[in-house]
């Protein structure tokens, strides 16, 4: 019977807690804009890790430009991660762009567009 919260579920959780921090408090590049870790996979083997960003208040050249950015410093802040948490090796960090915020604004908006347009009910 396989384990509902695994080791791999634990050091994502963890990764992610450690990352948010060391990108807020340690990292200190004026090229990166306000980003906010969403998600941390971590391959079964905890050799990869996939890390989901976003970035607030960015057009779409400004979010290539910080993924691009955060790729680049990919190295620095997996050795201040391996510096705050207990592993043997840490995972080769890999940063994507998390769109499911702008997809749920998105969203959001045309909602609001189709509440506007409905006759309101007579009752």
């Amino acid at each position: 019977m396989a384990k509902e919260y695994g080791r791999k579920d634990r050091v994502s959780s963890q990764m992610q807690k450690e990352l948010s921090y060391i990108l807020q408090r340690e990292v200190d590049d004026p090229r990166l804009g306000f980003v906010t870790i969403n998600e941390v996979e971590v391959t079964r083997d905890l050799a990869v890790a996939k890390v989901y960003v976003t970035v607030l208040n960015a057009d779409a050249d400004g979010k290539k430009a910080n993924l691009k950015v955060l790729n680049e410093l990919a190295p620095q802040i997996r050795h201040l991660l391996a510096k705050r948490m207990r592993l043997r090796h840490i995972a080769e960090l890999r940063f994507h762009y998390d769109d499911s915020f702008d997809t749920g604004m998105r969203v959001a908006e045309l909602l609001s567009e189709v509440n506007k347009t409905l006759p309101e009910d007579e009752s």
